[in-house]
């Protein structure tokens, strides 16, 4: 039976690449056709694979709406925060997740410093969109058009010397931040915060959230706080993973020999 389940899993990845028909099927599983027809019988009772006019077959409408329902019931905040916790008790500092929604970036998730300098952020709140790491990562993905029109619609604070001015400025920082996939917030916001973040992907490559690291400069300086940037990315990279289905979930109490 596993055998089964293996070829007819291994059907979809070759109809992924284009149509084909029944013996490029039975040629790549390396079966006789009428096991590579039975296969894609039952797939196509099931609406995973559909038979064209030309009698090739191609992925079903039914394997992309079950690809759909599963995104959108994906929870990046429940899959990312055992991430978030472990950075934090890695490097002891105040760690962030946030999201783009409906014009603004939002922090959906917050795992506090434990040290006794801390942050004034909320779960919910708004960051301050010009200046922000984890909003320069969010905005820098949005299509060129887009990135562009919000830039011109925003409205530039100057919160400290090293806010961001203008909207040219602001497209500049975006053009860096999209082509080196990271973004700083260095006494942008707060004099005496600073900040390092990184993208979260989707499978398709896209930015779904962004995660930080802030501290104030009383307990690390930003130079000694980019030093956290690799780990920030592969802590990122491992919520991009799992949230993807690159990579499967693991427990991290457990022993992984």
């Amino acid at each position: 039976m596993s055998q089964t389940v293996d070829r007819a899993l291994s059907i979809l990845p070759l109809l992924a690449e284009g149509p084909a028909d029944l013996g490029q099927v039975a040629d790549r599983l390396g079966v006789h056709k009428s096991t590579a027809l039975r296969l894609l019988r039952t797939l196509h009772e099931h609406g995973l694979v559909y038979r064209q006019s030309d009698q090739r077959y191609r992925l079903g409408a039914r394997l992309f709406a079950l690809a759909q329902e599963a995104m959108e019931n994906l929870d990046i905040r429940e899959i990312a925060h055992p991430h978030l916790v472990r950075l934090n008790e890695a490097c002891g500092h105040t760690v962030h997740l946030a999201v783009y929604e409906e014009g603004e970036v939002l922090y959906i998730d917050k795992v506090e410093s434990r040290y006794p300098v801390r942050m004034y952020s909320r779960i919910g709140k708004p960051v301050a969109i010009t200046v922000a790491a984890v909003a320069k990562l969010l905005l820098a993905d949005l299509p060129e058009p887009e990135r562009h029109a919000l830039a011109d619609k925003l409205d530039y604070p100057l919160y400290t010397p090293r806010s961001t001015p203008n909207a040219e400025a602001f497209r500049k920082e975006l053009a860096t931040v999209r082509e080196q996939g990271w973004a700083t917030d260095l006494g942008g916001h707060e004099e005496s915060i600073n900040c390092v973040a990184a993208p979260i992907r989707g499978a398709d490559g896209r930015v779904v959230a962004a995660m930080s690291v802030s501290a104030p400069n009383v307990v690390v300086t930003g130079e000694e706080l980019l030093t956290l940037l690799p780990q920030v990315r592969r802590t990122a990279d491992a919520i991009s993973g799992e949230y993807s289905g690159r990579t499967p979930v693991t427990d991290p109490k457990k022993d992984p020999a």
